[in-house]
């Protein structure tokens, strides 16, 4: 097949690329150049702004594009109305957070989306007016803008849309640094910080069994809605730092601090210690519970957490980044909350 993807090159992008060539596709990428890909012989690219530059796509033909990087309804509808006449299919990387409500537990596909109100609406008009293309302009619009987009793609190529939702998505490339933490934290070994209850239920899903599944979905031509996340109630907070351990094959120790010890000293959750929401987060008490059944009934699969792990931090090793990491507790903060911790009890 003749695949189109928008972006490409960054994290969920670049294993798209692989999956699709190693199942021995052609792939064209279409993006602004911004980010490096090893180099690549077999892969077009296109280099062009999706605001400015879709003029570049004219007189092409696929049989799919997969967009990667839709957050604006402006920019997907230009996308698929360009786009509707020469390709098939339409695969929109979505996200759970296009839920209304996850203060549930085992939201499916058939659960209310979140919804813009007039005001945040108007910013969106203003945000496409002025060409911002920077996801954290969106803030809190984010999960509303990728529902938005989504019923976009499907007024504009009915029948012709697929939109895969993932969950926290892991692995090598990730450039958010949440996983990749947990990883390299337990391999630089001594006390690791650890929060609330070691059999804290933990969801996410490695970028390489999204890739492979979305490519296949390609395949058989699919259409329609999935979660795509890892099992819920399949994996503990103390179950991932247990093969990060085994991963790295030190000594670290870890010490399980409860939740108001953390809320008292300021620890943010989700950035600083990441995969952790507290139990007073009400309103995402079911962000890591998410259905993922029609996926997998449709041939969705996952590789052992303990290739993920290994992989990420040969990845992170290989890499040789001296930048610190995006999340995460400062080594001296780290250190500093240990030590009252042990005082206090």
């Amino acid at each position: 097949m003749k695949l189109l993807i928008i972006g490409g090159t960054r994290f969920l992008g670049r294993h798209l690329v692989a999956a699709a060539l190693t199942r021995g596709h052609d792939v064209t990428l279409f993006n602004r150049g911004q980010h490096s890909l090893a180099a690549q012989p077999d892969v077009e690219t296109i280099i062009g702004d999706r605001n400015t530059d879709l003029n570049k796509l004219e007189d092409r033909g696929w049989d799919a594009v997969v967009d990667t990087c839709g957050y604006l309804p402006g920019g997907v509808r230009a996308v698929t109305e360009l786009l509707s006449r020469s390709v098939e299919r339409y695969v929109f990387i979505s996200s759970i957070s296009a839920y209304a409500d996850l203060s549930v537990t085992g939201v499916d596909e058939s659960a209310p989306l979140a919804q813009l109100t007039g005001k945040q609406l108007e910013r969106v008009k203003q945000i496409e007016s002025s060409g911002e293309t920077s996801a954290n302009t969106y803030g809190d619009m984010y999960g509303g803008l990728k529902a938005l987009c989504e019923q976009v793609a499907e007024d504009t190529m009915p029948g012709r849309v697929l939109v895969v939702r993932p969950g926290l998505i892991v692995g090598p490339y990730d450039y958010t640094d949440r996983f990749t933490y947990w990883v390299t934290r337990v391999a630089n070994g001594g006390e690791v910080l650890a929060p609330g209850s070691p059999e804290r239920s933990i969801q996410f899903i490695d970028a390489r069994d999204v890739a492979d599944w979305t490519v296949k979905m390609i395949e058989t031509k699919e259409a329609g809605i999935y979660n795509a996340n890892g099992l819920p109630n399949s994996l503990t907070m103390k179950n991932l730092l247990d093969e990060c351990a085994l991963a790295s094959g030190n000594n670290a120790s870890v010490t399980w601090v409860d939740e108001e010890f953390l809320k008292q000293e300021e620890v943010a959750a989700w950035s600083e210690l990441p995969l952790w929401l507290p139990d007073s987060a009400e309103n995402l008490k079911g962000f890591m519970f998410v259905s993922s059944d029609q996926a997998l009934k449709a041939g969705l699969t996952f590789r052992p957490l303990a290739r993920t792990v290994q992989d990420t931090l040969s990845w992170y090793r290989e890499a040789g980044n001296l930048e610190p990491l995006k999340a995460g507790l400062p080594k001296e903060k780290e250190e500093s909350l240990l030590r009252k911790w042990h005082t206090t009890r």
